[in-house]
């Protein structure tokens, strides 16, 4: 049975003993309950009293010069920190490092003291290797709870410290601000205006590289648009009458009901592109210096391509399906294996011209220039 000598107010004069049996703990437990406090040490102005091994012991202190030893007696330790990250000093409290998110590693290095052996510096502040730029905001974070992140910080520096110190809800937060600081996607067509700008800060021979990019609907008549890259770009329902593609790359690209009339193909590399419904009424795909155009396996089915000048185009296994090609210019095209069904070819010149394999089911083939011989077409 120990006995402790407690206060039952706060009155010197005030006193009773009370019996106690057990530790410390239970001293504390019925002065908690004796005082109606919360109690965790025992001690007055001179004496503390500490329990261990079911001994008693009173030691004589002078709390004002010796504030130090009374805390390693008690286990109790200053609430108040420095942290010195990457040569720059933060003071916080202990509190504000392990309450908001105790299971970070910033909890987990100051919850106990001295539980990781944190290396400090001269000054007594604990060193820690990392970005303070970055870290600042997540101090605040753990201060007041708010994400706040001054003009010129990188996002994504400050999300990888709060992985790396473990502060999860931080995370989302940051994760949710890096996306919404991100401008939209735009896939919004280009205009002429712009366009027509990069053509002026490009030389003409150059190939400008355009692949890929949305013009749906623009207007691009009359423009000189040579050597241009246009591959799989996006230009259905464009206006592109009277243009200059000499050597422009189309191949798989959408000219689905664009409006090519009188354009200039000359050399024009088509493959695989998608001209469905197009217009190319009066067009030039004929390069005197005999460099041909390759329309090879193109969608043109329903296109109109009357009057057009088409010596030696390229038109292998492409769909010409209820295509208008009349009073065209075939002389030497290659339409080996090409789907010529339903097409109005009257009046064109289809001398030398290659059908071997081709689809004529159907095709119109009246007031044509020159005899087709049997041998060019056995299908």
């Amino acid at each position: 049975c120990l006995q402790y000598r407690i206060p039952l107010s706060f009155s010197p004069s005030n006193k009773e003993v009370v019996a106690v049996y057990g530790t410390l703990s239970d001293l504390l437990s019925v002065a908690s309950n004796k005082l109606g406090i919360k109690a965790t040490s025992v001690y007055n102005g001179k004496e503390i009293y500490l329990t261990k091994d079911h001994f008693v012991h009173f030691i004589n202190v002078d709390p004002q010069t010796d504030v130090k030893f009374h805390e390693e007696l008690t286990g109790s330790h200053t609430d108040w920190l420095t942290l010195n990250v990457g040569g720059r000093y933060f003071t916080t409290t202990r509190s504000t490092l392990v309450n908001k998110e105790p299971d970070s590693m910033l909890a987990h290095m100051f919850k106990d003291k001295d539980a990781w052996g944190n290396k400090q510096d001269h000054r007594g502040a604990f060193l820690i290797d990392r970005s303070p730029e970055y870290f600042e905001p997540i101090l605040n974070y753990l201060r007041h709870g708010q994400l706040i992140v001054n003009d010129g910080i990188n996002l994504l520096g400050v999300l990888e410290e709060a992985r790396f110190f473990g502060i999860d809800s931080l995370i989302e937060h940051l994760e949710v601000a890096i996306k919404n600081s991100q401008p939209a996607e735009d896939h919004s067509p280009i205009s002429r205006k712009e366009f027509v700008r990069f053509l002026l800060a490009t030389p003409t021979k150059s190939e400008l590289r355009c692949q890929g990019l949305n013009f749906s609907g623009a207007d691009l008549s009359r423009l000189d648009l040579r050597y241009i890259n246009f591959k799989m770009a996006n230009l259905s329902r464009c206006n592109l009458a009277h243009a200059n593609l000499c050597c422009a790359n189309l191949e798989r690209a959408d000219l689905s009901g664009s409006v090519l009339d009188c354009a200039n193909l000359q050399g024009v590399k088509m493959l695989c592109s998608n001209a469905e419904g197009a217009s190319l009424k009066g067009c030039n795909f004929e390069d005197p210096s005999g460099l041909k155009a390759n329309l090879e396996g193109a969608n043109l089915k329903g296109v109109d391509m009357e009057g057009s000048q088409m010596t030696g185009i390229n038109l292998r296994v492409a769909t010409l399906k209820n295509a208008k090609l009349k009073n065209c210019n075939l002389r030497g095209a290659t339409l080996a294996g090409t789907d010529l069904e339903n097409c109005d070819l009257s009046g064109c010149d289809l001398q030398e011209a290659n059908l071997r394999g081709s689809n004529v089911k159907g095709a119109i083939f009246e007031e044509m220039l020159t005899p087709l011989h049997m041998s060019q077409s056995v299908r």
